[in-house]
């Protein structure tokens, strides 16, 4: 029966992932095809038109190349979320939207427009990290060393100097790893917990581990108190003797 709900998950984060990255490049598609571009919905800081691309702007990307990048982790990142926190992805993936979006329209500076789902995946990746992490749940731990193998490299990301020819948007990155840690640590108490063992459970009610096999008592026994001894005499035994 676990079997077949864990498979449920997977199953739904797929599907779910795979349409709405399926969406971007349906987006994507429409601009190329009709000659135009929708990055004027994008994040454009401090100013009230730009309030739209905080919805916006993770739909729109520069080019192909700009989609091409975002679409694998965006798809495996995504569908971990459901697959491990459930009925509670839907509001994790809004929540790490939104406030990266707020954030960037807010903090960043320059006349530039912020577009691209770079944002939310950053969010994402630092999410599963940090939950991992604070978690010491195994396979969320696993999966976060995952997500250091194949997208480690992404801290370049926060630094533009080293992609001169390339405008980068380095405050959405920041933005959104920023925005995975604190909301990680805001529902640290949602989604798969760390088992705790009876051996934890009576750790717990015993602070100083007295009762565990491996801890020995090392506290001094109380010295017993000496006999007292006093002057007395042996007991004069009578018997009652009839003639």
């Amino acid at each position: 029966m676990q079997h077949h709900t864990e498979k449920k998950r997977l199953i739904t984060g797929i599907l779910v992932f795979g349409i709405f990255t399926a969406f971007l490049w349906l987006i994507k598609g429409i601009e190329l095809l009709t000659g135009t571009s929708f990055s004027f919905l994008g994040i454009k800081p401090l100013e009230i038109s730009g309030l739209t691309g905080i919805l916006f702007a993770p739909l729109l990307h520069a080019d192909v190349a700009h989609l091409t990048a975002n679409s694998a982790p965006l798809f495996l990142l995504g569908a971990a979320l459901v697959y491990y926190y459930r009925s509670e992805s839907f509001k994790l993936t809004a929540l790490l939207w939104l406030v990266t979006g707020a954030w960037v329209w807010l903090l960043a500076r320059g006349n530039g427009v912020h577009i691209g789902a770079s944002g939310l995946v950053y969010a994402l990746a630092a999410f599963h990290f940090t939950s991992g992490i604070i978690r010491r749940e195994p396979r969320l731990m696993a999966f976060s060393m995952l997500v250091i193998f194949l997208y480690g490299s992404m801290v370049w990301g926060f630094f533009p100097d080293f992609f001169p020819k390339r405008n980068i948007s380095w405050e959405s990155h920041l933005m959104g790893a920023v925005a995975g840690i604190v909301i990680a640590i805001f529902y640290r108490d949602k989604g798969p917990q760390a088992r705790k063992y009876e051996w934890e459970e009576e750790s717990d009610d015993d602070p100083d581990d007295s009762g565990l096999p491996w801890r020995t008592n090392t506290d001094p026994k109380p010295a017993e108190p000496e006999p007292e001894h006093h002057d007395r005499k042996d007991p004069e035994i009578r018997y009652d003797y009839k003639p």
